[in-house]
Parts: C-alpha cells; sequence; structure tokens
C-alpha cells in the first residue's frame, strides 16, 4: 500500500493543519455557529457527529486515501473548518517509465470543503485551494485534480468555476447527499497543463487585488 506523509500548509490567511482528534471541540463550536450553511455538505453537529467525522477521516488517512485537514485562521489560531485531498491515486506505471519509481500520487480530489459563517466571505477558501492544488501539483506533480459538488450547489460550482475548475459533466446519482438522497454531481478537473493559468488567477484573486 503507497500512502503519503501528513503535511501542514501555510500560507498568508490560514494554515492547513492535519485534523486530528485535539481539534474536535473547536470543530464542533465552528460547525455550530450556523448549520442553515451546510444544506449540500455533510458537517458534523454535536460532539458525537464531530468524532465520528474525525475517525473517519483518520481511517482514510491510515488507508492511504485521504489526508483531511483543519483549516485554521492565521493571527488568532480559529478554527474556520476543514477540507481534504482524498481519492489519491498511484497509478500503475510500467517499470522503466519515468514515473514508475516516483511513489508519490498521479492523481486526486480536493473536496470536504466546508467553512465556519465567519469565513465565507473571507480568503480561507480560496487560499485552501490554492495551497491544495500548489502542493499537488508541485511537490507531487499529479498529473489530474478532480472537485466535485452537488448539482445543487450553485454558490460551490460558481467558486470552482472562478478558479478555473473545468466542468467536465454530471455523474448521476455518484455520492449520498447530505439530505440522504442519491446526489448527482457536478465533476470539474484542472490538468497539469492548465495548472500555470490556474495558480496566476488564484493569486490574483488572493494577493494582488
Amino acid at each position: 500500500m503507497q500512502t503519503v506523509p501528513s503535511i501542514a500548509l501555510r500560507g498568508q490567511h490560514i494554515v492547513l493543519e492535519p485534523l486530528e482528534e485535539h481539534h474536535l471541540g473547536s470543530m464542533i463550536r465552528a460547525a455550530a455557529e450556523d448549520p442553515t450553511l451546510y444544506q449540500w455538505s455533510p458537517v458534523p453537529q454535536g460532539a458525537e457527529e464531530g468524532a465520528d467525522y474525525i475517525a473517519t477521516a483518520l481511517r482514510w488517512r491510515s488507508a492511504g486515501h485521504a489526508l483531511p485537514f483543519a483549516i485554521i485562521r492565521d493571527g488568532d489560531g480559529a478554527f474556520v473548518g476543514s477540507t481534504r485531498f482524498f481519492n489519491i491515486e498511484f497509478w500503475g506505471w510500467p517499470e522503466g517509465h519515468p514515473r514508475y519509481a516516483r511513489n508519490l500520487p498521479d492523481a486526486c480530489e480536493i473536496g470536504h470543503t466546508w467553512l465556519s459563517r465567519p469565513a465565507i466571505r473571507s480568503a480561507a477558501n480560496s487560499e485552501s485551494k490554492f495551497l491544495l492544488l500548489t502542493h499537488a501539483f508541485e511537490v507531487w506533480g499529479v498529473l489530474r485534480v478532480c472537485l466535485h459538488t452537488d448539482a445543487r450547489n450553485f454558490r460551490s460550482q460558481k467558486a470552482i468555476e472562478r478558479i478555473g475548475g473545468k466542468r467536465e459533466g454530471i455523474l448521476r446519482a455518484h455520492r449520498l447527499a447530505s439530505d440522504f438522497t442519491p446526489r448527482d454531481s457536478l465533476r470539474y478537473s484542472i490538468i497539469a497543463s492548465e495548472w500555470p493559468g490556474v495558480k496566476e488567477r488564484l493569486s490574483r484573486l488572493l494577493y494582488h487585488h
């Protein structure tokens, strides 16, 4: 089984820390600030759901499928949300291929992202994506990053398109939705050749107003 080590990623506005059990209390407080925000996202409410949420994320990490993060606001250290790499893929390159012995992911997905009410209109989401995409393309050297969102979640779709995600289509009855119905997902991707343009766009949004 191939796995990737836990990492912390620091930006100008937020820090992505590996999600751990000690984040439980601050995570539940952040999620409880405005539960109406999470119509389309499975965000834990209460200690029991929060403990299950973290335990599941850590199981995925141990299995090599995901790297979950706490989104921590720089300055005051407040927990303002969560995000993760998941569906981390190692492709079966033939011996002798330049990518054969890299032991680094070839593709991944970014998702399970949610923010507390105070962070919604901050730089937290854009900088989280910037840090994750930079790591995926420039450290791991992935060939593609996928992003999915509920077909009913127009705010998320606009956010993905704003950073340069290319819409690939709709996956019908793709996942269990937060309202426990079969969710149609809009599938987006960014591939390695598009990353320089996406990076420039995100940098302008974040740091060059």
